[in-house]
């Protein structure tokens, strides 16, 4: 595109992307500190990160790291010796998390390898009393017409962990805090009509954001169109390790389906139906590992993007997958969303709750009345989401 904007870093002190590297980044090590006994050597590489994320420069990984070559790759020799928030902001988060792993063993033999840090944290919110209330609000879906099911789903997995009000059909038609629409755009009709009922062979591809909480409704949402016709066949993408905190593995998968499985009523049907989804190749679980680099979806490999293209439609959940998807750049709002995203290889959907400052596909009007109600907090407070499609 024409006069394109740069790249969002981190640099400047009191913004959203310099606080979550000096401020969150930090907290984050100290949160993984106090949830898993990790040992003296663990524990000492943890420090070491803490330092240099708050008063050192970008360090390389250590010469025998796996992924050593794919990070030169991704550019890491482009940051090395940098502060960390001089280095685009998507990059320097996804290597964050990369970093934080190799601290904790996650990627070396011995008994801490494979042990997901975050883990902890993802189970105790999936075992939560606030889950048990969203899966029995399923029980009142039997209620609803096809459609209002169809909606009731969407809006689930559109609002996360507010999942229990958008099967409750309430999200979309309340307002936020300010008395603003929750929803900036909605798309829901245009990705309705690439999915309808009875087709022969759709694929979805559902690219996926969170554990817990977040992933459930994904989940829900994917049986239910399975269950309807409107989907023949999906793939779950997910991240092959721990990233983002909370960002879902395929462990974190299995997890979920078992949650589900272990609940009373419809939570238990939809388990059921995810099960033999997976075991008769309906449902498909893929982690490629460009789901953790720290490039837009512009980049992507040849292979994803030939996987992409047999897709009827892929849908793009969360907010990280939204920077990677439109560019994590300071778009124009109004910056038209098939614009940024005419090189995806077929029919793109987001589902996004607003969590940080991209955003594009407003038109002027919203954008105006928004700002005038919330100045510019509605991109990142969780007030807001967006349903948007390019066919």
């Amino acid at each position: 595109m024409d006069d394109t904007p740069p790249v969002i870093l981190g640099d400047a002190p009191g913004s959203f992307p310099h606080t979550v590297l000096t401020e969150r980044h930090p907290a984050i090590i100290e949160q993984v500190r106090a949830a898993v006994p990790y040992g003296p050597g663990q524990r000492a590489a943890l420090d070491a990160l803490l330092h240099e994320c708050t008063k050192g420069v970008v360090e390389p990984l250590p010469d025998g790291a796996h992924d050593r070559n794919r990070w030169q790759d991704w550019g890491i020799a482009d940051h090395t010796g940098q502060p960390w928030t001089d280095a685009p902001w998507l990059w320097a988060e996804s290597y964050f998390y990369r970093r934080l792993l190799e601290a904790t063993g996650y990627f070396t033999s011995g008994a801490w390898q494979g042990i997901d840090p975050f883990r902890p944290a993802k189970l105790a919110e999936l075992d939560s009393p606030e889950t048990d209330e969203e899966l029995a609000a399923l029980d009142d879906l039997a209620a609803l017409s096809p459609d209002e099911r169809d909606r009731a789903l969407l809006h689930g997995s559109l609002w996360g962990n507010r999942a229990d009000l958008g099967f409750r059909l309430s999200t979309a038609d309340g307002t936020s805090p300010s008395g603003t629409p929750p929803l900036v755009a909605d798309d829901s009709g245009a990705l309705w009509s690439l999915l309808p009922p009875g087709r022969t062979a759709p694929l979805l591809c559902l690219i996926a954001d969170n554990a817990g909480r977040e992933l459930v409704p994904d989940l829900l949402l994917i049986a239910h169109l399975l269950d309807r016709g409107r989907v023949a066949r999906a793939v779950l993408h997910v991240k092959p390790y721990p990233y983002f905190v909370s960002d879902a593995t395929p462990a974190d998968v299995l997890d979920a389906v078992r949650r589900l499985g272990q609940a009373p009523g419809a939570a238990r049907a939809y388990g059921d139906t995810l099960w033999a989804a997976l075991t008769d190749g309906r449902l498909t679980i893929r982690a490629h590992p460009f789901s953790c680099a720290p490039l837009p979806y512009e980049e992507m490999p040849d292979d994803l993007r030939a996987e992409l293209a047999g897709a009827t439609v892929t849908i793009l959940k969360g907010d990280l997958n939204y920077r990677r998807l439109v560019g994590d750049r300071r778009w124009p709002p109004t910056t038209p969303f098939s614009d940024v995203t005419a090189y995806f290889p077929g029919p793109v959907a987001a589902l996004r709750t607003l969590k940080s400052e991209v955003i594009t596909g407003l038109d002027p009007d919203t954008v105006a009345a928004l700002t005038a109600a919330e100045q510019e907090s509605w991109r990142t407070s969780g007030s807001h989401a967006l349903i948007q499609v390019r066919g």
